[in-house]
């Protein structure tokens, strides 16, 4: 049964006032885009079944601004045409059952003040040539978490003159054609990438043109390279720590390239594996490496003073990707695939043309959520109960509480900061 739940306006004011301004989006929330609010406060959305569009889709779910969307269903939703969503909103992947979601088939374009967590977003080669999977340009304030994205065609990920971005523990992998690659960013000032996988894609992982911190990442089997620079006159500001590059098959020795005396490099304890042996022994890179490239090397960081992330060694951020990388609760069997390559440690791993050259998209057998939600606030009577919530009474969803979170977030934290 398709369920909308509307809150009045009067609570939905009062919560906001409660709400402290710098209150992170979730517990575990780093870098720019973490004070992102998505729908805090606001409706509740179930997303029922996997259809590409009407009543209790994914596509109408995004729809409207002010939004926590959780999710009754899991497989994957097939889409034709490219989603754009509104701005401030929450979604929820992690409220899914079984495997969870995958959106598919096209892109999604999102707004600004926005949360997205636990889904994995997959073009095809069906899409325009020109399209990238994930579109985040001309916005302020998002954050990406624990999200896969994959089988773009000109680049899985593009994000333009935005502000205040954050991509934690995601993968961005297996750019298709015609230019197979992982990122462009375009101009955008204060984007954190950290503990991701970027793996499969012939290069820019990503092309950084960019004031970006860039910490904690490995990059996976790159075809022609790996991190490229801004290459630009304008001046760009990069700071790389702890930041592993590990060839695979597919793999030139071109880890670092594209750089120009207008990107500005920082750079701390990365790691370079080019012998593709499956073991873990590679060199530190060396200002050499960077200078090589033309780059022009500061002494300080440029965005990494004003950024909260925890850093770890670039070996113990290696293996914290592979076990949580993209949509990490229950891998699906594209993902599973994906980590295998990375965890092959240069032994495996290809670069595809197209997503059914890498096996295509799996049919996934259907799933609904088997807890009983009552009141239909998004949180299941067993937690209202056990929180001493009224499972008759949809309001107590968006009430603020003394953690800075609304009733509901402290139900869909609680799913994954275990």
């Amino acid at each position: 049964m398709f369920r909308k739940i509307y809150l009045s306006l009067s609570l939905v004011s009062s919560c906001f006032v409660l709400t402290n301004a710098q209150q992170i989006a979730f517990p575990g929330a780093e870098g720019f885009g973490r004070f992102a609010a998505g729908g805090r406060g606001g409706t509740v959305y179930h997303v029922t079944n996997l259809n590409d569009t009407g009543a209790g889709s994914f596509r109408d779910a995004v729809s409207q601004s002010g939004r926590t969307i959780v999710f009754d269903v899991a497989g994957v939703i097939k889409i034709k045409e490219k989603i754009a969503a509104a701005s401030g909103i929450t979604i929820a992947g992690q409220t899914a059952p079984g495997t969870g979601i995958t959106v598919y088939g096209n892109g999604v374009s999102f707004g600004g003040n926005s949360i997205i967590r636990y889904i994995r977003f997959r073009g095809s080669i069906n899409m325009p040539k020109g399209a990238c999977t994930v579109v985040a340009d001309e916005l302020k304030d998002i954050i990406f978490d624990h999200v896969s994205i994959e089988w773009g065609r000109w680049d899985n990920l593009h994000i333009k003159n935005s502000t205040n971005i954050t991509l934690q523990y995601c993968l961005i992998g297996e750019g298709i054609d015609p230019q197979r690659f992982g990122a462009l960013l375009e101009n955008p000032v204060d984007i954190t990438v950290h503990h991701s996988l970027w793996t499969g894609n012939q290069s820019r992982n990503p092309k950084a043109k960019a004031k970006i911190e860039y910490l904690n990442n490995v990059v996976y089997n790159w075809g022609k390279s790996a991190f490229i620079g801004g290459h630009s006159a304008t001046d760009h500001y990069q700071d790389l720590v702890g930041n592993y590059f590990i060839s695979g098959p597919s793999s030139t020795d071109d880890f670092l390239s594209m750089f120009t005396s207008t990107d500005h490099v920082y750079h701390k304890d990365n790691y370079v594996d080019l012998n593709k042996d499956g073991k873990i022994n590679g060199r530190l890179v060396t200002d050499q490496d960077f200078i090589k490239q033309t780059a022009t090397l500061v002494k300080a960081p440029s965005a990494m003073s004003r950024s909260n992330v925890t850093i770890n060694s670039a070996t113990d951020a290696l293996k914290i990707i592979m076990k949580e990388a993209g949509s990490s609760i229950k891998r699906d069997e594209v993902d599973n695939r994906i980590i295998g390559y990375f965890k092959s440690l240069g032994k495996k791993g290809q670069i595809f043309k197209t997503e059914a050259d890498a096996g295509g998209q799996p049919e996934v057998k259907p799933e609904t959520s088997k807890l009983k939600d009552t009141d239909s606030d998004g949180i299941p009577d067993k937690w209202e109960a056990k929180n001493k919530l009224d499972i008759q009474n949809p309001a107590d969803a968006a009430l603020i509480t003394k953690t800075g979170y609304t009733n509901l977030e402290n139900y869909i934290n609680s799913l994954v900061n275990k």
